[in-house]
């Protein structure tokens, strides 16, 4: 089984990978590039809002110029002007609020001029009050700038208190800046790139499982094709599957099995050619023997005036007519195979009759048949072709055993197939003829056709089996072996749901 890291799926499971691999990395790198940017934001917002506080601190000293005593909680018309002051000082750094802060009487001014509401935002912001408040005591505790930052889902919170030198006591000033998270450019360039990679693993994800998908059904279309059975074993002619590429290797298995139709026709050509040839070569053979000697025998008989003579060669001519007429009829047999009819069949029955009549022959040369098991189904067989081929192997058994040996006969089941054997235990098959045994006019026999076996093989053949020498089977222990022997096996489908005997009567 080829290894899955040489298909064509594991490549691109391996391409998923690696593209979710990638997915993942570029996700990460967005979100580092959109921290980095919102950091930078931040600092931004931290030194303009530093700038701011400082602008003013310098406005109000400009203002504050020139008075002369000390002021600690400024009245409505202070705190205008003070508010004039913070608009003045606010109003070149855009989205900055802040205002002054006294510590007696807490907000003394409050502008947001950059505000970018329906109208001039004039209230101080509710729910930061309590963190201007503490920077603004920071700040005038530690007489130097105080910043805080302050980090929320979706904004942050930059405020700075700055201390207030001037004729107002305990006066600090303070500038707060939102950097939104969740806006700007830099946001909108992740949810841009967010959106990009999803959209592409997505299309990615969808065209590879597609893919996919497509592929193995086609494949196993085509798998599906390949596998049918088709006559005389030729590759089946397939389908175009719609896939560019997987078509122009259809169209290669499609012009490889056209050629090697071809090829097989024409080698089927040959062989019958020579089939042909070799038979009328044996025919030629087996008929000239006859002749020969019914030619000799009666030009003996019609030279000598003894009639006895005369007697003994017509007997030899009704001979050998006799020998040419058992060859006419096996090469008809060979030649004229009709074709099967199958019924249910007891095999075990066959068998037992096939071994009852072959059992005179048998005894008179010393040898003993056996018939050991047989499937109790009944075997959709042609009876009577599968009687002439036991004949045959039966016959051929018997004559190839030796006085005192054992023929042996039997049958069984394997799923669909039902193989019949016929062991002996003759001297064995020659080495030099094994693999022409079942050829016409092969024998080991000087008084042999060679077509027994033939006409075996033709049968099994038109029931869409085969006939082959098997191993023979292992001695049984108390017997003696007289030879090597030789077991020939018919091996048979049985396609059809198996039909029990009917009970013995």
């Amino acid at each position: 089984m080829p290894s899955r890291l040489h298909s064509l799926r594991a490549h691109l499971l391996a391409l998923w990978i690696l593209l979710l691999a990638s997915a993942a990395a570029t996700a990460y790198l967005l979100v580092e590039f959109y921290t980095q940017s919102a950091a930078v934001q931040v600092a931004q917002a931290e030194l303009q809002v530093a700038r701011a506080c400082r602008e003013i601190g310098d406005r109000f000293a400009f203002f504050g110029t020139g008075w002369s005593g000390g002021v600690t909680d400024p009245d409505d018309t202070l705190k205008r002007q003070l508010t004039d002051v913070v608009v003045t000082a606010l109003a070149a750094h855009p989205g900055v609020e802040g205002g002054i802060w006294t510590a007696a009487g807490g907000a003394a001014a409050y502008a947001f001029p950059t505000y970018e509401g329906t109208g001039p935002k004039t209230d101080l912001p509710s729910a930061e009050i309590d963190t201007i408040r503490r920077i603004n005591a920071e700040a005038l505790s530690a007489e130097r700038p105080v910043a805080t930052r302050r980090v929320s889902q979706t904004q942050t919170l930059v405020v700075q208190g700055c201390p207030l030198r001037g004729p107002i006591q305990g006066a600090t000033a303070w500038t707060m800046a939102r950097v939104h998270t969740d806006q700007g450019r830099a946001y909108g360039q992740l949810l841009a790139g967010f959106g990009f990679l999803a959209a592409t693993v997505l299309g990615s994800a969808l065209l590879l499982g597609r893919l996919l998908l497509v592929l193995g059904r086609r494949i196993a279309r085509l798998e599906g094709q390949l596998g049918r059975e088709t006559e005389e074993g030729e590759l089946p002619r397939l389908r175009a599957t719609g896939l560019r590429e997987l078509d122009r290797l259809v169209e290669a298995l499609n012009a490889a099995g056209t050629r090697l139709a071809a090829a097989r026709h024409r080698a089927a050509e040959a062989e019958r050619l020579a089939a042909v040839g070799q038979l009328a070569a044996g025919i030629a053979h087996e008929i000239r023997n006859p002749l020969a000697a019914i030619r000799l025998k009666a030009e003996n008989a019609l030279a000598s005036p003894d009639p006895a003579r005369a007697r003994a060669a017509l007997d030899l001519v009704l001979d050998q007519v006799a020998r040419l007429d058992r060859l006419l009829r096996d090469l008809l047999s060979l030649t004229q195979t009709r074709r099967p009819t199958p019924a249910p069949t007891d095999l075990g029955r066959l068998l037992h009759d096939c071994a009852h009549l072959h059992d005179d022959l048998a005894r008179a040369q010393g040898v003993r048949i056996v018939v050991e098991e047989a499937p109790p189904e009944r075997a959709p067989l042609d009876e009577a072709q599968i009687r002439r081929a036991l004949d045959n192997l039966v016959l051929n058994a018997i004559q190839h055993s030796p006085a005192g040996g054992t023929v042996r006969l039997s049958g069984d089941r394997d799923g669909e197939r039902v193989r019949i054997r016929v062991a002996d235990e003759g001297p064995g098959v020659p080495e030099a003829v094994r693999s022409r045994l079942f050829e016409p006019f092969i024998t080991g026999r000087p008084d042999g056709t060679g077509l027994g076996l033939a006409i075996v093989r033709e049968i099994a053949r038109a029931h869409g089996g085969q006939v082959r020498l098997a191993a023979p089977p292992p001695r049984r222990t108390g017997t003696e072996a007289t030879g090597p022997g030789a077991t020939f096996e018919l091996d048979l489908p049985w396609p059809a749901p198996a039909i029990p005997c009917p009970p013995a009567s």
